[in-house]
């Protein structure tokens, strides 16, 4: 009888294995993906060709440059649009799905950032996380508006007993009024300001490392997040 192949750590994998799992990945939502990338290819290679074309100079290494530039400049393009394109296929999956808003904050990379996924949450799957970083405490909450408003102001007193000097926001991911789109929702978070300084990020930590001790163990919401998003890092990172 045949084993049954073990599940690969995308933190594990290569970047060509990453590329092909997230172009797989991305396909399912998005079956034009390949035109897409071939017609930028194209597109960035043909204006290569004319840009380094008017460049003085003759002979083969003329055209050996010409050639160069315009592939180089093509797959700078192509992959422009891959990363793109695979980034909304990726938030499209997520949409609606329990933890979302936590896949999406994995982006949140680097010693200055620190992502605690579903701090609190009730049966019905609403739940909140927290973000530590640059601009403070972030708490972000996903799933009904009632119910995670009064989870937040929950988690908000908590947080203050500890924390009080400490800048708190509330952020709900979702499309509804005064929500934050899932595809904004890390740009949101990163554009909060600058109110915690790298030395006070320990001090912080080391408290709410405090309260989080008295919790009892919180599952993460299960839902089909899309693994491949940590193999997506790189290409939405600074975006």
């Amino acid at each position: 009888m045949a084993k049954e192949p073990k599940p690969v750590d995308p933190d594990k994998t290569s970047r060509t294995q990453q590329f092909v799992e997230t172009y797989r990945m991305a396909k399912k939502s998005d079956p034009r993906l390949g035109l897409w990338i071939l017609g930028s290819f194209v597109l960035g290679a043909a204006v290569g060709a004319a840009v380094f074309s008017f460049l003085p100079g003759s002979g083969i290494l003329h055209i050996v440059i010409t050639v160069v530039g315009a592939l180089l400049l093509g797959v700078l393009l192509a992959m422009i649009i891959f990363g793109r394109r695979a980034q909304n296929a990726a938030y499209s999956q997520m949409e609606g799905q329990p933890g979302a808003a936590a896949a999406a904050l994995r982006m949140l990379r680097g010693r200055s950032w620190k992502t605690d996924p579903v701090i609190a949450f009730t049966r019905q799957q609403d739940v909140v996380h927290r973000v530590v970083g640059p601009p403070g405490i972030i708490l972000v909450g996903e799933g009904n508006p009632t119910r995670v408003k009064q989870l937040m102001l929950s988690e908000r007193r908590k947080h203050e007993r500890v924390a009080a000097e400490v800048p708190i926001h509330e952020v709900v991911s979702g499309n509804g009024e005064g929500q934050v789109p899932l595809p904004k929702l890390v740009r949101h978070v990163q554009k909060l300001g600058r109110q915690v300084k790298p030395a006070e990020m320990t001090d912080v930590l080391y408290r709410l490392k405090a309260l989080d001790a008295n919790r009892s163990a919180i599952p993460m919401p299960k839902g089909p997040v899309p693994t491949s998003m940590k193999g997506m890092r790189g290409q939405m990172k600074g975006r």
